[in-house]
């Protein structure tokens, strides 16, 4: 009722309350929550909350959570996440999870040597690591809430012990909050008639994100396709045909590099810097022993000027050996306005021979072997990747960051014959 009235006079309802009601409405999820964070009606076994980050999913879940307690309808929780400390430091710990959400008096008790929580009425809540399906082997629940499920390394088997636990009680169900990912799992839980899926934004909670998120985040990743995954919340199949999958990208991905042998730096020049104009592509790679590590991604609409002066800082940033330039728009170009920028730096001119998909297909093969492996996120290097389709390279626009890459890598790559790959 509160929630409905207007804000003047809902505002004077709230001064009305005592100390004690003011309390109880604090930790009133039903207050708080936008409609959609609210458990679903009907006959569901899944909640699927897939949703952009900053949605609210982990609050969700931890109320959720919460609420099945309070009612008694589960006795026997289980909490799923992808690692060992992801349960302990985001559904338990973090600032929307389990302790942190309630009054004082109905927190559960943890005990993080035994992975479990105890509520004051005797419920207990165990948490599990994705990373270890074995251990949901056996154990009975009537509950189970399961974070970033599309993150889960060993998703299939460690759902599938989950489910087969999951047989208390007289209506035993599972929520799982996760940001999409085109995973086989999740294409069968939206197909089953017995899901309930709830889809969102990062948009629909952005009141309550930190104004930086919106200026730095959001602008950076807005209309990419690692934002329609990660901001819209969409659920994005691998373009048919592509080169590239992310399931190949994110399977190698590192946070670090190591000890690097050697570094490149690859550009693919455009020669005008019009608003129609294409990108210069500028990408750092590196190699240590029989992998390669992808860098930086530097590209942008440039003048000649501006986009020789990022690849020598680029050069010097990251210590490199070489900057490996494509002339087939540029001729002397790209080697002159490279030395007007620094005439020391150290640069191999390489000439286009072969098509975009003849250059990129030794190095898709690389990323096959689990040997090219990003430091970190490249989101519009990734999207280009991702949806060049070699049979339509003519009629696309150009991939000038992949290019940039394929360059960048074929040095690395190259033996004794340097025009192999061309």
């Amino acid at each position: 009722m509160l929630a409905s009235l207007p804000e003047a006079t809902r505002l004077q309802a709230l001064k009305s309350l005592t100390p004690e009601q003011q309390e109880e409405l604090l930790h009133d999820w039903r207050f708080w929550a936008r409609p959609e964070q609210l458990e679903p009606p009907g006959d569901w076994r899944i909640w699927l909350i897939l949703t952009g980050r900053g949605w609210g999913k982990t609050r969700t879940g931890a109320e959720w959570v919460r609420a099945q307690v309070r009612s008694g309808a589960a006795g026997r929780i289980a909490l799923v996440a992808p690692t060992a400390a992801d349960a302990r430091d985001v559904m338990v710990e973090g600032e929307s999870g389990i302790l942190s959400i309630g009054s004082e008096a109905e927190r559960p008790h943890y005990e993080p040597s035994k992975r479990r929580l105890t509520w004051p009425n005797g419920a207990i809540a165990t948490l599990y690591s994705a990373e270890e399906p074995e251990r949901l082997r056996g154990p009975q629940h009537d509950a189970a809430w399961c974070d970033e499920l599309a993150a889960w390394r060993y998703m299939d088997a460690a759902w599938d012990m989950l489910m087969f636990g999951l047989r208390l009680g007289d209506n035993p169900r599972a929520v799982v909050t996760t940001t999409p990912k085109p995973k086989a799992l999740l294409k069968t839980l939206l197909k089953d008639p017995h899901t309930h899926a709830t889809r969102g934004s990062t948009y629909d909670n952005l009141p309550n994100l930190a104004p930086q998120f919106a200026d730095e985040i959001i602008q950076r990743y807005k209309g990419t396709r690692l934002g329609r995954q990660e901001l819209a919340g969409e659920l994005l199949e691998d373009v048919e045909g592509a080169l590239w999958t992310r399931a190949i990208i994110d399977g190698a991905r590192v946070e670090d590099a190591p000890d690097l042998s050697r570094i490149v730096v690859g550009v693919d020049p455009a020669v005008t810097s019009g608003e129609d104009s294409c990108e210069t592509g500028i990408v750092v790679a590196g190699q240590c022993g029989e992998d390669f590590y992808v860098l930086a991604d530097w590209s942008g609409r440039m003048t000649p000027e501006q986009w020789a002066r990022r690849a020598v800082n680029a050069y010097h940033e990251f210590s490199a050996d070489r900057v490996i330039g494509e002339v087939n728009n540029g001729g002397d170009l790209v080697e002159s306005v490279i030395r007007n920028s620094d005439r020391n730096v150290a640069y191999s001119a390489v000439h286009a021979s072969r098509g975009k998909a003849k250059r990129a297909e030794p190095i898709e093969a690389l990323y096959e072997q689990g040997r090219v492996h990003h430091v970190g996120q490249f989101a519009t290097l990734e999207d280009q990747m991702c949806s060049f389709v070699p049979q339509d390279a003519d009629a696309s626009n150009s991939p000038d960051r992949m290019d940039a890459l394929v360059w960048a890598l074929t040095d690395l790559s190259s033996t004794s014959e340097p025009d192999m790959w061309l």
